[in-house]
């Protein structure tokens, strides 16, 4: 394959200078090569990275097929690297200034040019898979939006930036397995939007501390709970009847999504059973703390995980189990 010829145009100075500090505060692997690696190289560097970022990506590829995995292992540095400029760098204006080169490197990877290691793997993915720049570049959406938006006023505006930050994943995820109709569309979105609600409930404090409120402006004032309740970390029961208003929200958008398992083959069902399941266990975590995320973050219990994963293998494999003894009792 030849080396595409990359032009673009030399960025100001000032910019230089916040890319050259936002790259500083980032993993050096991230950086752009002076070349571009090959197919190959760029795959092996994705799977890198899924496989040894973030260990829940890792097990949830067990039960994927194995051609699907190179074209996940690119979704998913490409999520990864730009989540990353968005909330590990530190700097708004360097994170925006790096948001705005990885936006600029997915046109040229559209357009047939591209240099870095992702985009070099995620080409051959959006090729194989027939998929759009929009999920894409939604996301970056929401990355730049984190970086200047730090309240939302309902559950509507929460919504909206789910739209960006999370439905897009799932979509991701449909285009890869060859599905592309807006009824699993709007399944998937039920699902992502109610994982990220899900997220947001379980890091309540986390998100404070870097001065972000996804509580919804007014439902806090309609519950009579104000910032001054998260910042001293008492969950007042004012606040644990908001906390419990909004996991009842999230929970009956899990329950919307889940008949999309049911409208997909089997390896892709026991992810989505996989991670709808967890999500739920999430929001049960919550529950069993009486909705107190103040005092501590609410996590899955390993054996939780543990039975959740197995749930996850004797859906994939009961089938098969199913025919064999049928075939061992004709014999």
């Amino acid at each position: 394959m030849n080396e595409p010829m990359i032009t673009t145009a030399a960025p100001n100075p000032a910019t230089e200078e916040l890319l050259a500090r936002g790259w500083a505060a980032l993993p050096a692997s991230y950086r752009f090569p002076d070349k571009a690696p090959t197919v190959a190289e760029a795959r092996a560097w994705c799977r890198h990275l899924a496989e040894t970022h973030y260990e829940n990506f890792h097990v949830a590829t067990w039960f994927l097929p194995e051609r699907l995995r190179p074209h996940f292992h690119a979704i998913y540095a490409y999520c990864r690297v730009s989540d990353d400029l968005g909330d590990e760098v530190g700097n708004t204006k360097q994170s925006l200034a790096l948001l705005d080169l990885w936006g600029s490197e997915l046109d040229a990877c559209y357009e047939g040019q591209t240099r870095h290691p992702v985009f070099v793997a995620l080409a051959e993915t959006i090729c194989a898979c027939s998929i759009p720049k929009e999920p894409f570049a939604d996301l970056l959406t929401a990355f730049k939006q984190d970086q200047v938006v730090t309240r939302y006023a309902s559950m509507q505006d929460v919504l909206g930036y789910c739209r960006y930050s999370a439905n897009p994943v799932g979509r991701l995820v449909l285009y890869t397995c060859g599905y592309a109709d807006e009824e699993r569309f709007r399944l998937s979105d039920a699902t992502c939007s109610a994982l990220q609600l899900a997220n947001f409930w379980q890091d309540i404090r986390v998100d404070w501390a870097k001065n972000r409120v996804y509580l919804p402006q007014d439902d806090i004032k309609r519950f009579d709970v104000s910032d001054s309740t998260i910042d001293q970390g008492i969950a007042t029961p004012e606040f644990r009847a908001l906390l419990k208003y909004e996991v009842d929200y999230a929970r009956s958008l899990f329950h919307q999504g889940l008949p999309l398992i049911g409208m997909v083959d089997r390896d892709l069902a026991v992810d989505l059973d996989l991670f709808s399941r967890g999500g739920l266990e999430i929001l049960n975590a919550i529950e069993h703390q009486d909705f107190d995320v103040l005092s501590s973050r609410p996590s899955i219990a390993k054996r939780t995980k543990l039975q959740l994963a197995l749930r996850a293998v004797t859906g994939k494999f009961l089938p098969f189990l199913r025919l064999s003894r049928s075939k061992g009792k004709a014999a």
